[in-house]
């Protein structure tokens, strides 16, 4: 089985057909989703996805993008939400300074403002992080200071010395689609090198399709291309990766239900009841 942690199953790519989004995941052996909050103040979109599906759950959070726009939501309040039996992680949250959606201090204030909810709750963070590698290192490595809490670099296309200090960090390194793309040689590298009980992998639904479908709208059913690619980079059959991926998932999102998965009976899988 395998898991999507990250992806965005609100947005409206998906509204049309969110049924079928997630049965196609269960057929390509997906058993779990995690849709991934970019704005507290839609957090109730976010929440009833979540709930529609026993085996979708989601996070609560607010994109760097959007970091200027919540501040006033405060780290209490962020903790508050994530009680919710579905909300099982924080974010996304960190620093992305590709684009000048938001300044760079409002990121850093919200970035540390999730931080500190991750260490309250104990609930893994989705660190977003995009060109901006020597402030995400900075800012969790005086983070750490105050105390441990969870957290993953999602969709990582960042530096080797970079993913090599979140390790060393405790954090979990996760891939996307973009490991697939012909120009990411390093990444596939670094998906090879990276101990293997430090990795995830992911869609970030709807962007980012692997190979063979780059360009068109990526679900949580192609993260199973991503998984083999990030197999055949380190050697391993797929099922093995798979396996470890989803222990790796398990072992950092504890409060997701391990009986909450759901892959379709052979039945189904056959065209049954």
């Amino acid at each position: 089985m395998l898991v999507d942690h990250h992806c965005h199953l609100d947005f409206p790519n998906f509204a049309d057909d969110l049924e079928g989004v997630v049965a196609r995941a269960g057929a390509a052996g997906v058993g779990l989703m995690v849709t991934i909050s970019t704005r507290i103040r839609k957090f109730d979109q976010v929440l009833g996805v979540a709930t529609q599906f026993d085996n979708v759950f989601c996070s609560v959070g607010t994109h760097p993008h959007n970091a200027h726009e919540e501040l006033d939501i405060s780290v209490d309040e962020i903790v508050r939400l994530a009680a919710h039996k579905k909300v099982v992680a924080i974010g996304e949250a960190g620093l992305d300074y590709h684009y000048d959606n938001s300044t760079p201090e409002a990121q850093a204030e919200g970035f540390r403002n999730h931080i500190a909810a991750a260490r309250e709750t104990s609930l893994p963070l989705e660190i977003h992080a995009r060109s901006a590698d020597d402030d995400t290192i900075a800012i969790l490595e005086d983070e750490k200071k105050n105390g441990d809490f969870p957290a993953i670099l999602h969709c990582f296309t960042g530096s080797k010395p970079m993913a090599y200090r979140a390790v060393d960090l405790g954090l979990t390194v996760s891939f996307s689609g973009i490991v697939s793309f012909k120009a990411a040689p390093e990444l596939r590298e670094l998906a090879a090198e990276l101990p293997l009980d430090s990795i995830l992998v992911e869609t970030d639904a709807p962007y980012l399709a692997p190979v063979p479908y780059r360009g068109k709208t990526n679900e949580p059913a192609y993260v199973a291309h991503t998984a083999k690619v990030v197999a055949d980079a380190r050697g391993l059959d797929v099922d093995a990766l798979a396996d470890a991926t989803t222990n790796n998932f398990f072992n950092l999102f504890q409060k997701v239900p391990r009986d909450a998965a759901r892959l379709p009976t052979k039945a189904e899988a056959a065209g049954g009841a």
